[in-house]
This record gives structure tokens, sequence and C-alpha cells, in this order.
């Protein structure tokens, strides 16, 4: 596994995708933190098949399918009582 950071990706972006088409998987870091991956089409194609669901309302099914799904049952005024009721702070596009 290659790890890197955004700024090293950019300028290295040639040889990056080099490397993940010859099998290795780059992880693109921000911060130390991995947030984006870079492999080949190959192995994209590759995990892309494994996916059962294709599409969202497949995934949806499934999920609703599946033994330990339990619905959950919340009221309106609970989702209202989520809401920040603190004032908007002022913005002004730059101009």
């Amino acid at each position: 596994m290659v790890e890197t950071s955004i700024a090293d990706a950019k300028a290295r972006l040639t040889r990056l995708i080099y490397q993940a088409e010859q099998g290795q998987t780059i992880h693109i870091t921000r911060r130390g933190k991995s947030v984006a991956v870079l492999l080949s089409e190959d192995e994209y194609a590759r995990l892309h098949r494994g996916q059962s669901p294709s599409g969202f309302w497949d995934l949806i099914v499934a999920m609703r399918s599946a033994p330990g799904f339990a619905p959950v049952d919340w009221s309106p005024e609970e989702i209202d009582a989520w809401r920040d009721r603190r004032p908007s702070r002022e913005f002004e596009w730059p101009g």
C-alpha cells in the first residue's frame, strides 16, 4: 500500500497512476487521514462486479430484508427538535 498527500499526488499523478496500473493501491491523505483511494480500472471493475444490488432501490430492499433490520419510527416533533434554532450568520458574496 502506498500513502501520499493530496499535494504530493498532484505533483506525481502520472507516476501514481502507473503504480495503480501495476496493482498497487494508492491511499491519498489530507492531514494524515486517508480521504481517497487510487486503484486500477481492473481492480475497480473486480470490486464493482462483486456487488449484488446494483441500484439504490435494490440496496434499500436488501437492507429492509436483512434479519436485523428494525425501522426507525421518529415523530415529526422529534425530528424537528434536532433543528438548530440559533439565528443564521450574516453572509455576503465577495465581489
